[in-house]
């Protein structure tokens, strides 16, 4: 690091500190002839013991600049490379405050009149593991402290590996829900048979509310929907015949799509609340039934804590809210829509009840799960 040609030399050491004495014994020398009256010590001159108490003083100055010393060094990375800004803490061992300041350029660092003894030096940087030297300065010593290499800090690589394996995780789970049917035909995606299931992306969460509402099941099933509301004559305003029936019909799947964009993906990806339905599968027949109700109003967090389901329940008012473009005036209002979201958390509720205790012997294939937590 080019250290050797910074060394110091001896004997200019020593006649920098002869000429430190002597200008301390002037400075005495003249304090005494200016004083207005000697000091008065028993037993002798006052003169003589001014003199002798700054010529103590002065040897305790030279001692103390005797018992210093320098330490410096250069730090680089795994590379070789000098890395500049690091930041260099020096801690001596008998205690006076740590001194710190941050490498140069080229990667070098000094810190002048160190007590001698034992030191630690600790050197950290962004993104670089943290590294500590320790070693023991004499007094009059230049230290050179041994090139510090630093490597890449280990933490920051595992905090992303992570990261990206809980993305990866989700997908496939995402992707065994995927093939969870009733009867092996009807979709059952948002049912989790693995009650630690890693949360949902709110990408992740668009795309399983898009594979939903254009499967061709759910095709079907509004369609069978539309042709009963045509057969009891509900929402008459529609009239009947083939464009009644493609009104009921586009009614119909439009509450579909809005209501699972709405309270499946948009507002559990704005408030971090995972839509699906977390199967227990143990316990006693009472502790089901009540966690299969309790769920019609509480959901789990992306964090995975029990909370309030807002995301659902918002959803559902919200949809409602958009209906009342489409239905019949006789059909509409706030009134409706927050009867029509009362009776959709008791539907919610039984259908949970349905998915507890009917729905998996009704499922072919059922991945492995474990028991879901208490709420």
């Amino acid at each position: 690091m080019g250290g050797n040609f910074r060394r110091r030399i001896p004997g200019f050491g020593g006649l920098l500190r002869l000429s430190l004495c002597v200008l301390l014994c002037a400075y005495a020398s003249a304090a005494t002839a200016q004083a207005q009256q000697p000091t008065s010590v028993p037993g002798a001159e006052g003169g003589r013991a001014s003199a002798v108490g700054t010529g103590t003083t002065a040897v305790e100055q030279i001692q103390e600049q005797r018992s210093t010393g320098d330490i410096a060094g250069t730090v680089v990375d795994q590379t070789g490379a000098v890395v500049s800004g690091a930041r260099v803490t020096l801690t001596s061992a008998d205690g006076p405050p740590n001194r710190e300041m941050l490498t140069g350029d080229n990667g070098e660092f000094s810190f002048a009149t160190i007590a001698a003894g034992a030191f630690k030096v600790t050197v950290t940087s962004v993104g670089l593991a943290t590294q500590t030297y320790s070693g023991v300065l004499a007094a009059g010593q230049f230290y050179i402290v041994p090139q510090i290499a630093l490597a890449v800090a280990t933490e920051v690589t595992e905090v992303r590996v992570v990261g990206l394996q809980t993305t990866e995780l989700a997908e496939v789970q995402i992707k065994e829900q995927e093939k969870q049917r009733i009867l092996g035909v009807i979709p059952n995606f948002y049912i989790s048979y693995v009650h630690d299931a890693a949360p949902l992306t709110p990408k992740q969460k668009f795309e399983l509310a898009w594979k939903t509402t254009i499967d061709p099941v759910t095709f079907v099933i509004v369609g069978a929907t539309a042709g009963l509301e045509q057969a009891e004559n509900q929402f008459s305003a529609y009239g009947q015949g083939a464009q009644g029936y493609g009104k009921r019909y586009g009614a119909a799947y439009a509450d579909t799509v809005t209501g699972t964009f709405l309270g499946g993906a948009l507002l559990p990806a704005l408030m971090k609340q995972d839509p699906r339905y977390f199967y227990k599968g143990t316990g006693s027949t009472r502790s089901r039934v009540l966690y299969a109700i309790a769920n019609s109003v509480i959901c789990k967090g992306d964090n995975g804590h029990w909370q309030f389901n807002y995301s659902g329940i918002l959803g559902g008012l919200a949809s409602g809210g958009i209906s009342n473009l489409y239905y019949p005036p006789k059909d509409r209002g706030a009134g409706l829509v927050f009867e029509d979201e009362g009776i959709g958390i008791g539907a919610a509720a039984v259908s949970n009840l349905i998915q507890e205790f009917i729905i998996p012997k009704l499922t072919p294939n059922l991945p492995n799960h474990r028991a879901a937590a208490q709420p």
